[in-house]
């Protein structure tokens, strides 16, 4: 197992990056972002077999998919901190002809970006493809791919949920961030999800339960999910998350989902969150 330590030291310059981020640019998605932040870090600096040199094809090397691409400040940042691009870059987030815009593309050839998301709904439908690309290939490696709960109410999930137990996608493994909130309000509140885990279950799928702002249990249960690829079923983990997570104003409310600091919020926030590697500088030199 890792040094969780070393995690959650890389986890609070994430956070701040994110804050930053959408600080600078009054605009972007906080509180998803940063209540993600504990996966992301985990999955690219312990889980995910992956090459920063990057190819697009993703040939013989673990890859990811972000369906709910609002939450993009995080995946810049651990995308940054693992060597895609220069950590200096996420001071260009969101500004124009940047190649970090507020949902991932792809025409600016972003490293470490296969696909346009924020469209939310089509995540996992492209993550199953792929998967069966390197099943077609012989390529023994692990696809993963991230969905927001509020997006479990898009038709498209369940099309694709039912697709991949038929075809035996069991080199699959779904998060999904289970935090309870959307952009509107509560989850119950704008459309129940139901039984998550027995829904799941029906469908087909091998269903893991985790704690997505606990790093131990994050890392652990990740590995247990990847020991379990190639036994016939598609993987998804329910990750309870807190909205918001590490920034106390900002824990636990969907009001946060697309709002950025203000100044005073921003340095409220960085008050909280040490720095660890650096905070990269303003204005950007490209």
């Amino acid at each position: 197992m890792a040094d969780i330590q070393e995690l959650k030291r890389i986890a609070s310059q994430v956070r701040r990056d994110i804050i930053r981020q959408t600080h600078y640019c009054a605009s972007g998605h906080p509180g998803g972002s940063l209540g993600c932040t504990d996966f992301f870090t985990a999955l690219y600096f312990e889980i995910m077999e992956h090459d920063p040199a990057f190819n697009m094809d993703a040939k013989n090397e673990d890859v990811f998919f972000l369906s709910n691409g609002h939450i993009s400040p995080v995946w810049y940042s651990v995308l940054a901190h693992s060597g895609y691009f220069p950590v200096a870059e996420l001071a260009t987030f969101r500004n124009i002809d940047s190649r970090l815009q507020g949902h991932p593309a792809t025409h600016e050839g972003l490293p470490g970006v296969r696909v346009a998301s924020g469209s939310l709904g089509q995540g996992i439908s492209v993550a199953i493809g792929v998967a069966l690309a390197k099943k077609l290939n012989k390529d023994d490696k692990t696809v993963f791919a991230l969905v927001g709960d509020g997006e479990l109410q898009e038709g498209q999930i369940w099309e694709a949920a039912l697709f991949a137990p038929h075809h035996k996608v069991d080199n699959l493994i779904l998060t999904v961030d289970w935090n309870g909130q959307q952009i509107d309000g509560p989850n119950e509140e704008v459309i129940s999800l139901g039984d998550l885990p027995a829904k799941w279950t029906s469908f087909g799928w091998e269903v893991m339960e985790m704690n997505g702002n606990d790093m131990e249990d994050v890392v652990k249960t990740l590995n247990e999910a990847k020991a379990k690829t190639g036994n016939g079923k598609p993987i998804v983990i329910l990750m309870k998350t807190e909205m918001g997570y590490g920034v106390d104003f900002m824990q636990g409310t969907h009001k946060w989902h697309g709002k950025a600091p203000n100044a005073e919020q921003t340095e409220k926030a960085l008050a909280q969150l040490e720095e660890t590697l650096g905070d990269y500088p303003y204005p950007y030199q490209g």
